[in-house]
């Protein structure tokens, strides 16, 4: 089975469907292939199934949540800004609403919805989805251009061989998390086999394993506290949000938002402990003060504050459900002390969840073999990259779809004006 046509866009990602969609507008032929049996099989689960399409912040606040040079996203991110992208799903259709923290999601908080609408705006502009399609090589053709060898599975569970042809290619397999979805890393293998870099590969966005942790902490979610990182006892990185103790440990968008630079230590064998503030609004002077206030209400005189005593004053200043833990995870806890443990609870970190649970892959193809004007290769002319399998990552809250939106717009654009000579 043989073919040909303008572009060939490896992955049906979020990058990938964005990539054939404005290629398709420049009037390109466009033939996209897809290893799963359907498009956005990831996307249809992120946000816990609702999906948060962007964030709207200014490019200046923006970059600041992109790793880890967000210099190189810029030039995409004004070709197709997060206002281009709710207008992109506003106009075909999908109503989206603001919520906290500048996030945006689709009004019927469905990310299949977010999917659909991507699928149909590819059948509009007659985009050739191919799914159930395993890439195996791509390979520059001797007449000019590339070859694209690969499998598909039919209906009756055959395997079909297949070779399509194109002028230009662009790679969005994505990277290496959330393997259930499809995702393998083939993409750096692709970019290997043009001469490109890849560099060091590591899950982000993802749960960070305590030394002494137990199932008394499972499905406890905090609101509106501090964290703080430290590698090797220096402080390198603070913030505040919310925080979920889960299965796989310390969690929720606050937890995600430190986890990159603390894999990256413990990666690298240094010491990392997470310090937790559960009282982040007020100093710890006025703290000591509230506390000694709460003791004297409960007129227990010159009694020393006893176990019992002391679960009883912390419902004072914690969910019920955190006392227990916090109890037992803070030694020689008393009166004196216990602003300060409030305020510095030291959680030392052993491991990391891997890539089977982890939100976005860190690492990727080199940045500095990508023409960031238009996403192409240095290396090999008519190859693009887009979205996760570049080098470039950000923090939670539509900071990583977007730059799927934004490159893969710019790799879509750029690969029609490369088959149009205008590149």
């Amino acid at each position: 089975m043989e073919g040909y046509t303008d572009v060939v866009v490896i992955g049906g990602g979020p990058a990938g469907m964005m990539a054939a969609i404005k290629a398709a507008q420049n009037e390109a032929s466009v033939t996209l292939l897809e290893k799963n049996p359907l498009c956005g099989r990831k996307l249809a689960i992120t946000g816990k199934g609702r999906c948060n399409i962007t964030n709207t912040k200014s490019w200046q606040e923006f970059s600041n949540h992109i790793h880890p040079k967000s210099n190189f996203l810029k030039s995409s991110f004004w070709g197709f800004s997060n206002k281009d992208a709710i207008a992109f799903f506003e106009e075909h259709g999908l109503e989206t609403v603001l919520t906290q923290g500048d996030r945006v999601f689709p009004k019927s908080m469905k990310a299949f919805d977010v999917v659909d609408t991507f699928v149909a705006v590819m059948h509009k502009y007659n985009v050739d989805v191919r799914t159930d399609c395993e890439l195996l090589t791509i390979t520059k053709a001797p007449e000019g251009g590339y070859t694209c060898i690969y499998v598909q599975t039919t209906t009756s569970s055959r395997l079909v061989s297949c070779m399509i042809n194109s002028k230009s290619v662009v790679i969005a397999t994505g990277g290496l998390a959330y393997p259930s979805t499809g995702s393998t890393g083939k993409g750096y293998e692709l970019a290997q086999s043009f001469g490109h870099t890849i560099t060091e590969c590591f899950p982000s966005l993802t749960a960070l394993i305590p030394k002494f942790y137990s199932s008394d902490f499972y499905d406890i979610e905090l609101k509106n506290v501090g964290l703080s990182l430290f590698v090797d006892k220096d402080l390198v990185q603070t913030d505040m949000g919310d925080l979920t103790f889960t299965e796989g440990g310390i969690e929720g968008s606050l937890g995600y938002r430190l986890s990159r630079k603390a894999v990256k230590a413990l990666k690298n064998g240094t010491s990392v402990e997470l310090v937790l503030d559960l009282k982040p609004a007020i100093d710890l002077e006025t703290l000591k003060n509230r506390v000694k206030r709460e003791i004297e209400k409960f007129d227990w005189g010159s009694n020393l504050v006893n176990d019992a005593r002391m679960k009883k004053l912390l419902r004072k200043f914690m969910p019920s459900e955190l006392i227990n833990p916090f109890v037992d995870s803070n030694d020689n806890l008393n009166s004196h002390n216990l602003a300060e443990r409030l305020k510095d609870w030291r959680f030392p970190i052993k491991d990391y969840v891997g890539y089977r649970r982890a939100v976005v892959t860190a690492g990727g193809v080199d940045l500095g073999e990508i023409v960031s004007k238009s996403m192409q290769s240095k290396l090999s002319p008519g190859l693009f990259f887009a979205g996760e399998v570049l080098d470039i990552d950000g923090d939670t809250g539509g900071y990583n779809l977007q730059t799927a939106y934004s490159t893969g717009a710019m790799a879509g654009v750029s690969a029609a004006k490369y088959v149009h000579n205008k590149l």
